[in-house]
């Protein structure tokens, strides 16, 4: 099948939001882990109409993240894709540096395009931009819990103001304007109206506003067309049906989900957003917790087979907790005495090595919070391809997949999202499916 249109994410859980929004359309899905290798006929044999393809690129040097999705571009283009997505996440989230400014302005020159809408809004999950700021429920971002995130901490919540020095790097030139709530509810025409005087007068960049799905509704059919759209995932919600009207794709309902895989269970905690605090909180009652202490694993080598050996004389169809999840004071005292690079390094490696010892004591259901986290263990599991199954909250679908030729099931969370009973309900969900 020939691809219609190619989503690029810049973490794994951001991966498995825009492909559970997708599918919630009943659009045929593919999410791939990875850029996929050209010469592996394989990959490029069993494509859908849509492909997603995860990558870690957030919180890399802007060189490599540049490399990583303009090859993924690339792979996406032979298989015939015209459309395009590049997918961050839905509170733009970005080091000082800043890779969503730069990897866009690379992926418009490879498409040759001359402009790209940026649109991080997902009111289903609480987050609206109005007058090019954006919030997470009724806070600002910089004055929400996002303000203390251990990697990507946000002090402003003005897009323009966050991405134009991002642009400004690669070329001073380069310019930003906001689409106004006041141009959206007047609908398509206004909305076309004020892209093409933007267009006319080469500002090339575009942040959208949005507080109700209603927006993104107008903003979606008057850009679909668009080479290139950047944003979090509520937006894409919009395009299958948008394409499938003007003829652009074979819109086709999913296969049937695969079959549920066997009952073994864990959840790993490696996110120290608020939300994911919460969560673990809440489920700590339903399972056995095992705690880790990025501390303990640097000064004490015996420190990880300990955990693991603890994890082992726990029966895999028991509810389990693995949690490296930290308040934001004690996330600041591990990286000022490890290192912000090390302290995270250590606690995905030892999380990673926990998924694969889970996995080899019989448990086939994965539940992982954080992206830096999901990426870390899929990479362990070996894998590279998931199939997308029903949502569990707006966002964050289950997914399949087979490991060593079992039946995997993995939910891959972003740290902010999901409700307090997150983990629970996940579990319980993939009991009656």
């Amino acid at each position: 099948m020939a691809v219609d249109f190619g989503c690029i994410a810049d973490d794994f859980t951001g991966a498995t939001d825009i492909a559970g929004i997708l599918a919630r359309t009943g659009a045929t899905v593919n999410l791939r882990i990875g850029v996929p290798d050209a010469t592996d006929q394989l990959a490029t044999d069993d494509t859908a109409a849509f492909e997603v393809i995860a990558l870690k690129s957030r919180t890399a040097p802007v060189d490599e993240a540049i490399a990583q999705t303009t090859q993924a571009l690339a792979w996406l283009q032979q298989q015939g894709a015209q459309r395009f997505f590049w997918k961050y996440c839905s509170t733009f989230d970005s080091t000082a540096d800043g890779n969503i400014g730069s990897v866009s302005l690379a992926l418009m020159k490879q498409l040759g395009t001359d402009r790209t809408l940026y649109c991080p809004a997902f009111p289903e999950n609480g987050r609206s931009v109005y007058m090019g700021y954006l919030y997470v429920g009724q806070q600002l971002l910089n004055e929400s819990p996002m303000q203390h995130h251990p990697l990507t901490p946000m002090r402003d919540a003005n897009l323009a103001r966050l991405l134009a020095p991002q642009i400004a790097a690669v070329d001073a030139a380069e310019t930003v304007g906001n689409l106004l709530l006041s141009d959206i509810r007047q609908g398509v025409a206004a909305v076309t109206q004020r892209l093409q005087h933007y267009q006319a007068t080469g500002v090339r960049h575009i942040i959208a506003d949005a507080i109700e799905a209603d927006d993104l509704s107008v903003i979606a059919e008057a850009t679909h067309d668009w080479p290139l759209l950047t944003g979090g995932s509520a937006i894409a919600m919009y395009l299958p049906a948008l394409y499938a009207r003007a003829g652009l794709t074979q819109h086709s309902s999913q296969s049937a989900a695969p079959e549920v895989p066997g009952a073994g269970q864990i959840v790993l905690s490696g996110s120290c957003s608020s939300m994911t605090r919460q969560q673990v909180a809440a489920y700590r009652s339903h399972a056995t917790s095992i705690d880790v202490d990025p501390l303990v694993l640097a000064r004490d080598e015996s420190e990880l087979p300990r955990l693991i050996s603890t994890l082992q004389s726990i029966p895999p169809e028991s509810p389990k907790l693995i949690v490296a999840s930290a308040d934001p004071e004690q996330v600041k005292h591990v990286q000022s005495e490890l290192g912000v690079e090390a302290a995270g390094t250590l606690v995905e490696s030892a999380l990673s090595a926990l998924a694969a010892a889970a996995f080899d004591t019989g448990v086939r259901r994965f539940v992982v919070a954080g992206g830096e986290t999901s990426g870390a263990v899929t990479a362990q599991l070996g894998v590279d391809r998931l199939r997308i199954g029903p949502e569990i909250a707006p966002g964050v679908p289950w997914t399949y997949t087979r490991v060593k030729g079992e039946s995997v099931a993995l939910a891959l969370k972003s740290g902010n999202f999901g409700q307090p009973d997150f983990f629970h309900k996940a579990l319980t969900q993939l009991e009656s499916h």
